[in-house]
């Protein structure tokens, strides 16, 4: 399973464009293999710090800054297939 962060702040439009991406392309791959969270960079600053966020929208995969904009649908998809294919069992 990976763990996907949409990190976000109060009256974004386009991070409310980056959940709802991310949410139906969960949907697509499964639930039991993505977990995802909002994080509102307001109150979690030190952390959005430590991963180099500096604006929201912005996406961590599995506790590393991955995106740090909207990326288009392909893109997070193309991105989150890459993650699963390395955590699969060898």
């Amino acid at each position: 399973m990976i763990k996907v962060e949409v990190f976000s702040s109060p009256g974004c439009g386009k991070c409310a464009q980056a959940k709802s991406v991310l949410k139906t392309i969960a949907e697509e791959l499964g639930q039991d293999k993505i977990t995802w969270r909002d994080v509102n960079i307001l109150d979690e600053m030190d952390y959005a710090v430590e991963l180099g966020v500096m604006s929201s929208p912005a996406i961590a995969i599995d506790g590393r800054l991955i995106f740090s904009s909207l990326p288009s649908a392909g893109k997070l998809r193309a991105e989150l297939l890459k993650h699963l294919a390395q955590k699969k069992p060898r």
